[in-house]
C-alpha cells in the first residue's frame, strides 16, 4: 500500500539554536520524541517501551532541519520523516515543520501522535 505524504506546523516560541538541539541530536530527542535515543555513526536508535527502531539521518541542515529514514522500511519505500525549521515572513516567529508519510488508513492517527510528541517538545521546552 502506497504512503501518502502530509505536513503539519507548530508554532514553537523557543531560539532556533536550542530547538534545532531539540530535533538533532539523540540527547534533543529522547524525552519527546522516545524514551531514549543513541547513536551510532549515521544511525539513530530510538526507545519506546522496551521496543527499538532504527532510523538513518539522511541529512542534517546547521540550525535548519534533520531529516530521517526508518530502517525498518522496505527498501522500495521512499518515505522519511523531516524535522524543518522555518521562520514565518510575516511575523518572523519559528515554525517547526514536520513532514512524515502513513498509510491513508492510519493518517488521523500518525498526525495525532505528531501532536502528542509536539506537546511534550513544547513542555520540556518549556513553552
Amino acid at each position: 500500500m502506497e504512503k501518502e505524504k502530509y505536513e503539519l506546523e507548530f508554532l514553537i516560541n523557543a531560539s532556533r539554536k536550542i530547538l534545532f538541539n531539540f530535533i538533532s541530536t539523540p540527547s534533543g530527542l529522547a524525552g519527546w520524541f522516545a524514551e531514549d535515543v543513541h547513536i551510532r555513526g549515521d544511525v539513530f536508535t530510538f526507545i519506546w517501551e522496551g521496543s527499538e527502531e532504527k532510523a538513518k539521518l539522511l541529512t542534517k541542515k546547521k540550525d535548519e532541519s534533520a531529516k530521517f529514514r526508518w530502517l525498518s522500511n522496505e527498501p522500495s519505500d521512499k518515505s522519511y520523516f523531516e524535522l524543518r525549521l522555518i521562520n514565518d515572513p510575516l511575523t518572523r516567529q519559528l515554525i517547526l515543520f514536520v513532514t512524515d508519510f502513513a498509510e491513508e488508513d492510519e493518517l488521523d492517527d500518525a498526525k495525532m501522535l505528531w501532536e502528542s510528541q509536539i506537546d511534550d517538545l513544547k513542555n520540556k521546552l518549556g513553552v
